[in-house]
């Protein structure tokens, strides 16, 4: 069952008078499909009561989009009032204020209304155009869980190329630079960037999930939105400012993590990927004491070699 079969309770629905609440489509769609788990359920009743899938994808996308960016910041800004965590700040002099905080989601807030909120509502007949999934049942959990680490590894690798052309004068100046404003970068700040930037970046996480439909014809637009909360995580807490323990990159090192981005909007150079570190290993542009320390003893050994 899928798709299909969620556009067969929509004409149902139309020609008898439809549901009139959101619960009774929920009831009608659990009453004749016992098979499907609560989740699956709560779905496709959400495209039985719109009865318009551009729109019940769109207002889903959109609520999802905004509940998570400020929902995972919320913590963050919380965090930053708290003196306990200042030990955890990795640049601890410079804890953004209240002020710093409002005027950054002043201009997150309208980037999403203006830029981003207009590619989401198209997002629907495009993913399927490109032949996502948007019915039920959900795909395995296994399935969803390989395809987003793929999707990790092909927008990181997008990432790092755009983020490193953005560092190129002409474009620094006119479009990246905005992001480089805050210099000890804090949660929200994640997606502070000129409309352009926004689009640039952006388009990794999008594309590279819908190359993969269009090459394998299997993707389902659940592990689509589950790949972007995950992003949507990874690019917050690089932001974070904030070193545990137990972070990530101590336990799993090719993971980058808020040491690796923190020291890239300290220094204004390197460390230019987005979840890993090894294209900024291979390509030699790993920033910070550490990196610069490496640096030295690899020229000296080669000059040490030439010398023999």
């Amino acid at each position: 069952m899928a798709t299909a079969v969620i556009q067969q309770f929509v004409s149902n629905a139309t020609s008898f008078g439809g549901p009139q609440t959101y619960w009774e489509s929920f009831d009608e769609v659990s009453r004749f499909n016992v098979q499907l788990n609560i989740f699956e359920k709560l779905w496709a009743a959400w495209y039985l009561f719109i009865q318009n899938d551009v729109l019940a994808t769109g207002i889903m996308s959109f609520t999802m989009h905004e509940l998570v960016y400020f929902g995972r910041s919320l913590p963050w800004i919380i965090i930053d009032r708290i003196p306990y965590f200042n030990k955890y700040k990795i640049q601890n002099q410079k804890i953004p204020t209240a002020e710093e905080q409002w005027r950054c989601a002043k201009l997150v807030l309208l980037s999403h209304f203006t830029v981003e909120l207009p590619q989401i509502w198209l997002f629907h007949p495009m993913a399927r155009y490109f032949g996502l999934d948007t019915g039920v049942p959900f795909p395995p959990l296994l399935k969803m869980a390989y395809q987003i680490a793929i999707f990790f590894v092909l927008e990181d690798t997008w990432h790092y190329w755009n983020h490193r052309a953005l560092h190129w004068g002409p474009l620094y100046k006119n479009i990246h630079k905005i992001h480089h404003t805050y210099s000890a970068p804090f949660g929200m700040a994640a997606e502070y960037a000129s409309p352009i930037e926004v689009m640039v970046l952006g388009f990794g996480t999008v594309a590279c999930p819908i190359v993969w439909a269009c090459i394998t014809g299997d993707l389902h637009i659940l592990t689509m939105y589950l790949w972007i909360v995950l992003r949507l995580f990874q690019a917050i807490d690089a932001h974070s400012g904030y070193e545990f323990p137990w972070s990530l990159h101590h336990f799993f090192p090719a993971w980058a993590g808020a040491d690796h981005h923190d020291t890239h909007h300290e220094r204004f150079i390197g460390n230019y990927s987005s979840s890993f570190r090894w294209w900024d290993y291979m390509m030699d542009t790993e920033s910070g004491p550490e990196a610069a320390k490496k640096r030295r003893e690899r020229k000296a050994v080669k000059e040490g070699k030439k010398e023999l």
